[in-house]
């Protein structure tokens, strides 16, 4: 099978075209997306941390001087909104607004939302459970981190359902080649999404609260504060990258527990607190053998050599986030489900100064639903039929997950 982010068949199981990735060499070129993919571990790891690539090239040229061109003036509202969030900035300015953001997002803050997120996972694995199953997907996968999000930044609950549907929209543009309707849909809930925090912002500048918005607004140091612009930024990214990679991480974590009975098993072995222990380490397994995030795309700012490969100034890098979690070359039997891997440093989370900011939310969440899910009294929960997946590559997950009891 080749690289062909556009095959459904591709998308379904893209390990084995991995596997011929990374038996062509360290850095290959991908006509189709006209990008430079990196398959190796050893490489992905190394080019996250190296500053001769950046997320986007413009604190140092502008589009000409970098041989790109302009996106379409119509697209600014989202380029603005994701130009202003952590993903996507670089050194000085990265440095300054995540030292900003850690002030308010704080270890602490994430410890107080447990008890919350452990109720919310309880429920809503409940709920499925009253109604003899349903699609796991929109039952538990997808309400669990928009309310966990919506809680942390204080959005009222009436309000909750406008979240995924703004998320969704602006997740479009992640993808390869995104078409016109995509763009559209994505300017929109930029305009929308931002416009909302805008009021939010201002209620929490008169009345402050014990939510992130609050304490975005508090931060400051010997630099200043954080500006409006950095603040909406920050909270739809922690929706986005939060909400689509714990989503997916539950539905194509239970898929492969799914064809693993074994392993699925070993988890139902361990009723309480010895299931907690278990799930840990579990967690991060899934994470790597199906991982939610499977390309990471980076700018060339300085010319690179990744092995005999000489890779100019101006060009896309694409690290492939799911074929370095299956490098044979860093993994013991890469290609096998194994809920008890103690040697896991994957990729999932990203490394370097991009690190993912929510990973303990992250875990904390996955840790809840999956433990709810196995916890509840009854009979255990079963898979109806296969699911099919999404069109998305970069951000890969299923359409749906039905199960019964």
């Amino acid at each position: 099978m080749r690289f062909d982010p556009w095959d459904a068949a591709f998308v379904a199981d893209p390990y084995p075209a991995y596997r011929e990735l990374r038996g062509q060499g360290r850095a290959v070129w991908c006509e189709a997306t006209g990008q430079w993919l990196v398959p190796h571990y050893a490489d992905v790891s190394a080019l996250l941390r190296d500053r001769r690539l950046g997320r986007t090239y413009l604190h140092r040229f502008s589009h000409e001087e970098f041989g790109r061109t302009a996106p379409p003036p119509e697209h600014e509202p989202f380029h603005v909104l994701n130009g202003n969030g952590l993903l996507d900035l670089e050194d000085p300015a990265h440095a300054r607004v995540r030292r900003l953001v850690s002030k308010a997002f704080t270890p602490r803050m994430v410890e107080r939302l447990a008890p919350s997120v452990e109720r919310l996972a309880r429920e809503l694995a409940g709920g499925l459970r009253a109604v003899g199953g349903g699609d796991l997907l929109t039952a538990v996968a997808e309400p669990l981190p928009v309310a966990v999000i919506a809680e942390l930044l204080g959005v009222p609950e009436g309000d909750r359902g406008l979240l995924r549907p703004w998320s969704a929209d602006i997740c479009g543009m992640f993808e390869l080649r995104p078409d016109a309707e995509t763009a559209r849909r994505a300017v929109t809930a930029s305009v929308e999404f931002s416009a909302y925090l805008r009021e939010l912002i201002a209620e929490r500048r008169k009345e402050p609260g014990t939510d992130l918005i609050s304490a975005l607004i508090a931060a400051h140091d010997e630099e200043g504060r954080l500006s409006e612009q950095e603040m909406i930024s920050t909270c739809v990214l922690l929706l986005n990258a939060g909400h689509e990679a714990t989503v997916n991480t539950t539905v194509n974590g239970w898929w492969a527990l799914f064809r693993n009975p074994g392993q699925l098993a070993g988890l139902r072995a361990h009723p309480g607190p010895a299931r907690a222990e278990k799930l840990s380490t579990a967690v991060d397994e899934l994470m790597r053998y199906d991982t939610p995030l499977q390309m990471f795309e980076r700018w060339v700012l300085d010319d690179i050599e990744i092995g005999d490969t000489l890779i100019p100034r101006g060009a896309e890098v694409a690290l492939l986030f799911g074929s370095a979690n299956r490098d044979p070359a860093r993994f013991e039997d890469p290609d096998v489900l194994d809920l008890g891997r103690a040697d896991n440093p994957h990729l999932t989370f990203g490394a370097g100064i991009h690190y993912c900011l929510g990973a303990p939310l992250a875990r904390l969440e996955l840790a809840a639903s999956f433990g709810a899910l196995l916890d509840a009294d009854g009979p255990p929960m079963r898979l109806v039929r296969e699911p099919r997946w999404q069109e998305g590559y970069v951000i890969r997950g299923l359409r749906e997950l039905l199960v019964e009891f």
